[in-house]
């Protein structure tokens, strides 16, 4: 007795093996409103960046007037220095936290899901308002440090240029510490298993395996981690402008703050909105740049070779 052979059945050309036809239809929604809410908007400020206007009046061509303008300022160079200042440090402060507090909420004990709920509530509040909290508590007449007789606390920490950029970067590492050590453990929990029972039967401590294991494993975690990081520190102005409105003496006017004050103290859209192009070029250039550090991924990698 002969069995016949199994017959494979093959997907139609252009179609999917279930007969479900081409899903790329779905995308369309999302490019369509990508294409609405970022890209017109993106070329309506490039555009707006050779004009004049002053908000109630005519739009007019000027050229490359409100460039000359920007670039010409010298304060220009200040600012770009407050944001990679802001940018800089309040990388180095949240990456190695977050790390450490995403390793120890990857565990699988109770307790330590309830952490995790209680560390991310900072990132549930607005920016306003923990600006509005932190300039009441840090203020030296009426704040913590008068009211429990501490008297370290009762420097004037948004008079001091130093000590208000280390307030900005303070609060904005602890509001978006708990964002990222939930990539992290993510991160983290994605790691086999398998790796870190090879290193305990070598004879490896915890120590020795987060540094040859989790570090190494967690590196396109960390460069995506970072990226949302930097690009984000190009974009803060609401914390800025409550807690120090760009002062004392533009100690921490970054470029957000500059394009406000620009823009809707000056009336001035057109160098307002060139410097929103600068903001966007800065994003770009580092988004890429941290990308090209990472190296190619497997996906990358599988996709060349198909």
């Amino acid at each position: 007795m002969t069995m016949a052979p199994p017959v494979v059945r093959t997907a139609p050309p252009g179609g999917n093996a279930g007969g479900s036809g081409s899903v790329s239809w779905m995308a369309w929604p999302a490019l369509i409103a990508f294409t609405l809410f970022g890209l017109v908007p993106l070329v309506g400020v490039f555009v707006l960046s050779f004009t004049e206007w002053n908000i109630t009046g005519q739009v007019k061509p000027a050229g490359l007037e409100s460039w000359r303008a920007v670039l010409g300022d010298p304060d220009l160079l200040h600012t770009l220095w407050v944001t990679f200042l802001i940018m800089a440090f309040s990388w180095l402060v949240q990456t190695p936290i977050s790390i450490l507090i995403g390793v120890f909420l990857a565990a699988r004990q109770r307790y330590r899901a309830v952490l995790a709920v209680l560390y991310f509530i900072p990132l549930l509040l607005s920016q306003a308002a923990i600006s509005i909290t932190y300039k009441a508590l840090l203020d030296p007449n009426f704040g913590l440090g008068a009211s429990l007789g501490w008297e370290f606390l009762r420097q004037d920490w948004l008079g001091d240029p130093v000590l208000a950029l280390g307030v900005v970067i303070f609060v904005v590492s602890w509001q978006f510490i708990p964002f990222h050590s939930l990539i992290y453990q993510g991160g983290v929990r994605q790691i086999p298993a398998s790796m870190y029972e090879a290193a305990q039967i070598d004879g490896a401590g915890r120590i020795r395996q987060f540094f040859s294991i989790t570090l190494p494993q967690l590196k396109y975690t960390i460069i995506t981690s970072s990226t949302l990081m930097v690009v984000g520190s190009l974009t803060f102005f609401d914390l800025i402008w409550v807690l120090t409105a760009g002062g004392p003496g533009g100690a921490t006017s970054a470029l957000a703050v500059d394009m406000y004050q620009r823009g809707f103290k000056a009336n001035l859209m057109g160098p307002a909105s060139a410097i929103a192009v600068i903001l966007v070029l800065c994003g770009l250039a580092l988004a890429l740049g941290l990308r090209r550090l990472g190296g190619r991924n497997q996906a990358d990698s599988q996709l060349e070779g198909m």
